[in-house]
């Protein structure tokens, strides 16, 4: 699994987690730290994005440059997922976005779809799902298994900032092709299926609900 299992090891995630992680952390500084993460984990996971040779003029003269010439979808697991997807676009404005809608079922902790944005058809180099936290990778799952079957996208990446060890294992269970890159590990999952120790409901703390 060490393969396909990307944990950050930047002294800045790590730094801004110890914030997201605590419960006096309110919803501006909280998602401001979710963006910070975000964007360090978006230059890690596009860290083989292949380059293109061109040539730019510069106030002084010819350059020869490198530019990236695949085409990238973000595609964040609603609602917690948005503040992901926003960081991401700040570096890459051209990625295109696609919303999933999941929710877990609090008796089952089984995903339930119930929004669904993919177009008809399309042509992605990489597709990123994009889901803070990885607790049963129950919703992690689901979305990538439509990405699979919609068939838009040549290769998928997870990317997330928490997760458990139940969700990592259950996810490269039943998509061992899949990397994911994520801030930390934690220690495991509670019996109503929250990350210990966490940082509470992601899309909770995001947007002030709860």
């Amino acid at each position: 699994m060490s393969r396909f299992l990307h944990v950050s090891q930047h002294p800045l995630v790590q730094h801004h987690l110890a914030r997201l992680r605590d419960r006096q952390t309110q919803p501006p500084e909280f998602r401001q730290l979710v963006k910070h993460i975000a964007q360090i984990l978006f230059f890690e996971a596009a860290y083989d994005l292949p380059l293109l040779d061109s040539t730019v003029l510069t106030p002084i003269g010819e350059c020869a440059v490198k530019t990236v010439q695949e085409n990238i979808g973000l595609v964040p697991i609603l609602r917690a997922g948005l503040g992901i997807a926003d960081a991401m676009l700040d570096l890459f404005p051209t990625a295109v976005v696609w919303h999933l809608g999941l929710y877990r079922d609090h008796h089952t902790l089984e995903p339930v779809t119930y929004y669904n944005k993919l177009p008809a058809t399309s042509n992605l180099d990489m597709a990123l799902v994009l889901d803070p936290m990885l607790a049963t990778g129950g919703s992690a799952i689901a979305s990538i298994e439509i990405l699979k079957r919609w068939g838009g996208c040549k290769r998928i990446k997870f990317i997330g900032i928490l997760a458990a060890p139940e969700g990592v294992a259950s996810l490269h269970q039943a998509h061992p092709d899949i990397p994911v890159h994520l801030a930390a590990v934690d220690e495991r999952l509670n019996e109503i299926g929250y990350i210990v120790p966490g940082l509470g409901d992601a899309g909770d703390r995001q947007f002030g609900t709860w």
